[in-house]
């Protein structure tokens, strides 16, 4: 997870924890988290970058609208990630 950036670790927790979500849904829970307007240009960026390292898969809801989920290998990156915060929280 070393290569990923804090906002695309956010933004694979924010997959995690929902349902296939679409692409406005993971904007909409991401400017909540930041209190700040996120923009297309900031987001999907990152979005293909993570799905470019097969961290989360790509799919269609409609002919309009994509929605992602979280792959085993996201999971994983997420796990480790845990791990290590918990080895500094938990001392």
């Amino acid at each position: 997870m070393d290569d990923l950036t804090g906002f695309q670790r956010d933004l694979l927790y924010v997959i995690n924890g929902a349902d296939r979500p679409s692409g406005q849904d993971i904007k909409e829970e991401a400017e909540q988290y930041y209190n700040a307007d996120i923009n297309h240009g900031r987001l999907y960026p990152n979005l293909d970058t993570i799905v470019n390292k097969q961290l989360v898969e790509k799919g269609q809801l409609d002919r309009r609208t994509n929605y992602y989920a979280i792959t085993d290998a996201g999971k994983d990156i997420i796990q480790e990630r845990r791990d290590w915060e918990n080895q500094y929280l938990e001392s």
